[in-house]
């Protein structure tokens, strides 16, 4: 898993829009999207824009996003 984020809010959308079925992942507190490696190049052939954030800890949890 991979956390990635969007430049902007419009395309957010139109990237969850398109994840929405076809992968699995999570939309974190931070707004950082956690997603497989495989969303990626699924995204890049959407020409939807994103930065890459890092790898996902093995040891992440949903509960490891939840503030105090």
């Amino acid at each position: 898993m991979v956390i990635i984020t969007f430049q902007n809010r419009p395309t957010e959308r139109k990237a969850l829009a398109f994840l929405l079925g076809r992968f699995s992942g999570r939309v974190l507190k931070s707004g950082e999207h956690l997603v497989p490696e495989a969303a990626l190049e699924a995204l890049a052939e959407q020409n939807i824009p994103y930065s890459v954030k890092g790898k996902a800890s093995r040891h992440w949890t949903p509960a490891s996003d939840v503030s105090a």
